[in-house]
Parts: structure tokens; C-alpha cells; sequence
């Protein structure tokens, strides 16, 4: 018989299982990975450079671009770097509508995850029962911005507009009669905040449908147990964070332990793993989608009961209302001022971190006391976690190989900027 060698295979990065433009060279022995070497820099955008040469609030809308699932998670971490640096105070309201804006944002995050993972380990109706729960979730993103995925809905001082008071409503068309669409409507009929508790309300038991298909298959857990497994000194070693450390067992979330805006007034709790591998990360995830779902029921409950200013009246720093632009001169000079050169931070550095729905992602400023930074770094949470990928698969089969991408929930925008 002819010896058999190992041989290389590229893995993406077309492939629909890389997340993303990954090319992933595999060093095989037969179907078992001998070594997996991540190749990444295919989608590279130069986000970091851009905003050394754009105004403060002109880079603000790059952050939506760099995780493209966790739009306004990215947003939440620049903003807090730049009030840091300017010292300013954010209202209490802005506070609360920002954490329920992240946690919305982690359970779209943590769909798309779910339904993208089960799909590329088999499971096919997990991405239906997902993407369900999505629609809802962007139409909470569209009524406050209008638009469904690159909100630029945080602001330096704040947020750009209050909650509104009505929810967009669906029109009969040739597609649907006026039954169908009037049972579309019908957790549409109150404010905004009506329709997101109506959701906080439903929210478990559609989390429950999605453990019915996964949690005790017994295909899932051949896919994911004991596949992956990272033990939790070497989690902390390989500058893990998010599920990915929360799966090795170690109870580290920034929300609890280094709290920002108005997570300290809130109760949630850190779901921790055991062993350390996909299923438990997967464990992990599906119990966080529970406790983002109590703190967003939370920030309605005081949203309702608070009115108040959602963005500082530093008009410097935030523009001034625009019936006031269009009455006030020195109003309108603001806005001049604030839209065609931007505001000056003051010199110094400062870094700001959030717990970002894959982990920790952290905005480090640098100003010269230009109206531009003069530096920006970007600690994207997934590149560690694809540092890891040749630790992880090694010794696993090529299918396994894909279970441990999915388990990582990396999105390239970010790991490349």
C-alpha cells in the first residue's frame, strides 16, 4: 500500500462555514487537523487610519461597520472613550436607553450566532426559528434610527433622539389581506416601549423552542461536546473573554465587574461553564440571551416612569434642537460649528471598554487637542479568540473544525478593521 502523506487544504475563504472571509490553511492527516493556520486581512477596511483623518462624529458611523452584527455595541465603547476624555456627564435616561440598545443588540448578536452555528453543524431549522426573533429586534433598531443595521444611534453626551411614541405599521398589500395584517399590527398599536416589553414578554419561550431543538439532540451534542475544549488558566493565557471565558468557567463580565452606565442598578447574573468546550459555550450564550431579556424588561420599566433629556445640552459637543437652530443665531452657529469641524478633546488618552456580545471590545483614544484623534486602536474581542484556532482544532476532525469556528462567533469586520 502507498504511504499516505499529509496533505494541505485551504479552507475558505469563500467557504460558508469560514463567517466570514477567512482562509483557514489545514494541515491534514487523513480528515484529522494536524495544525490550522488562520489567513486574515481579505476584508481589511483601515477603520483605524479613516478616523485619524475624520472628525470625532464623522468616525462614529465606522464603528457600526467594523462587528456588523453588534452594531450599537461598538458605538457604546467609542462614546464612552470620547465622554472620558471630555468629561462629560451622560443623562440618566440616555444611561438606561443605551443599556437596553446593547442588550437588544446582544440577542441579535446572539441569533444570528445561534441560527449561523446550529446551520453549520446540520441543524437547518434553527436558522428560520432565529431569524423569526431578528425581524423583530431590527424593527426595534429602525423606530429609534431609521435604520435596520448601522443605527449611529449613540452619541458622544448621549443618544441622537428619544423613544418614540408609535411603532411603524404594516400596510395591506396585493401579498397580505387586511386579517393577516391587522394580526401583524397587533403588538404594533402602543409606543415603542410597548412594543419591546410585548417582546421581553414572548422572549423566553421562543428560547425555550430553540433549547427543544438543540440542548438534549443527541446530534448537537456530538457536534459540540468535548470538541474545542479550553481549559480555564489557558482561556485567561490566550486573552479570552466574553462566552468564550464565561464557557471555561471563569465568572468574568464587565457589566458586573467593571460597570458602566447603569448596568450597577441592574440585576442579572453571569452564566459560567464547566468544561470548556462548544457545547458549554453554547450553554453559556443561550443563558445570556435569558439574562439580557430581564435587563432590557428592567430599562422598560424605568423608562416609562422617567421622562427626561437623552443627550447632554453641551452644545459643543451635541447639536441644538433644530426648532432652536431655526430660531436662535447662536444656536445656529453651534451647529455649524459642530458639523463642519467637529468638536476639540482635549489632550490626553483614555481607553473604554464594554462588554460587547462577543467579549470585551475596548476603543483606545489618543488626542493632540484636534477636533480629529490622533490615534485610534481597536481591541476587536474575536482576534484572540481566531488566535486560538490551531490550539482548539488540533487533533479534531475537518468537521469538528467548523464547529470550532462556530463556536468562537467571529465576525471579520472587526477582527480585520
Amino acid at each position: 500500500m502507498a504511504d499516505i502523506k499529509n496533505y494541505t487544504l485551504n479552507f475558505g475563504p469563500q467557504h460558508p462555514a469560514a463567517h466570514g472571509v477567512l482562509r483557514l490553511v489545514l494541515e491534514l492527516d487523513g480528515e484529522v487537523v494536524q495544525r490550522a493556520d488562520p489567513h486574515i486581512g481579505l476584508l481589511h477596511r483601515a477603520t483605524e487610519k479613516l478616523a485619524e483623518t475624520k472628525t470625532y462624529i464623522q468616525a462614529l458611523p465606522y464603528m457600526d461597520r467594523l462587528d456588523y452584527v453588534s452594531m450599537m455595541a461598538n458605538e457604546h465603547a467609542y462614546c464612552l472613550a470620547i465622554e472620558r476624555m471630555l468629561g462629560l456627564e451622560v443623562p440618566e435616561r440616555a444611561q438606561y436607553i443605551r443599556v437596553m440598545y446593547a442588550e437588544i443588540t446582544r440577542l441579535l448578536n446572539h441569533l444570528l450566532w445561534l441560527g449561523c452555528h446550529g446551520f453549520d453543524c446540520g441543524a437547518m431549522n434553527i436558522l428560520i426559528y432565529c431569524f423569526r426573533e431578528r425581524e423583530d429586534l431590527f424593527d426595534m433598531y429602525e423606530a429609534v434610527s431609521g435604520a435596520r443595521m448601522h443605527a449611529a444611534y449613540f452619541r458622544p453626551g448621549g443618544v441622537y433622539r428619544d423613544l418614540p411614541d408609535a411603532m411603524p405599521q404594516y400596510q395591506v398589500s396585493k401579498v397580505k389581506n387586511a386579517k393577516a395584517i391587522a394580526r401583524l399590527n397587533e403588538n404594533r398599536q402602543g409606543s415603542l416601549l410597548d412594543f419591546i416589553e410585548d417582546f421581553t414578554r414572548r422572549f423566553p419561550k421562543l428560547v425555550d423552542e430553540y433549547e427543544t431543538l438543540l440542548t438534549d439532540n443527541r446530534i448537537w451534542k456530538q457536534r459540540t461536546v468535548g470538541i474545542g475544549v479550553v481549559t480555564p488558566e489557558r482561556a485567561k493565557n490566550l486573552g479570552f473573554t466574553g462566552a468564550m471565558l464565561r464557557g471555561s468557567g471563569i465568572a468574568w463580565d464587565l457589566r458586573k465587574h467593571q460597570p458602566y452606565d447603569v448596568y450597577d442598578r441592574l440585576d442579572f447574573d453571569i452564566p459560567v461553564g464547566k468544561t470548556g468546550d462548544c457545547y458549554d459555550r453554547y450553554l453559556v450564550r443561550v443563558e445570556e440571551m435569558r439574562q439580557s431579556n430581564r435587563i432590557i424588561a428592567q430599562c422598560v420599566n424605568w423608562l416609562r416612569q422617567n421622562p427626561g433629556p437623552v443627550i447632554t445640552d453641551n452644545h459643543k459637543v451635541a447639536a441644538p434642537k433644530r426648532e432652536d437652530m431655526k430660531s436662535n443665531m447662536e444656536e445656529l452657529i453651534h451647529h455649524f460649528k459642530l458639523f463642519s469641524e467637529g468638536f476639540r478633546v482635549p489632550e490626553g488618552e483614555a481607553y473604554a471598554a464594554v462588554e460587547h456580545p462577543k467579549g470585551e471590545f475596548g476603543i483606545y483614544l489618543i488626542s493632540d487637542g484636534a477636533n480629529k484623534p490622533y490615534r485610534l486602536k481597536i481591541r476587536a474581542p474575536g482576534f484572540p479568540h481566531l488566535a486560538a484556532m490551531d490550539e482548539m482544532a488540533r487533533g479534531h476532525m475537518i468537521a469538528d473544525a467548523v464547529a470550532v469556528i462556530g463556536t468562537m462567533d467571529i465576525v471579520f469586520g472587526e477582527i480585520d478593521r
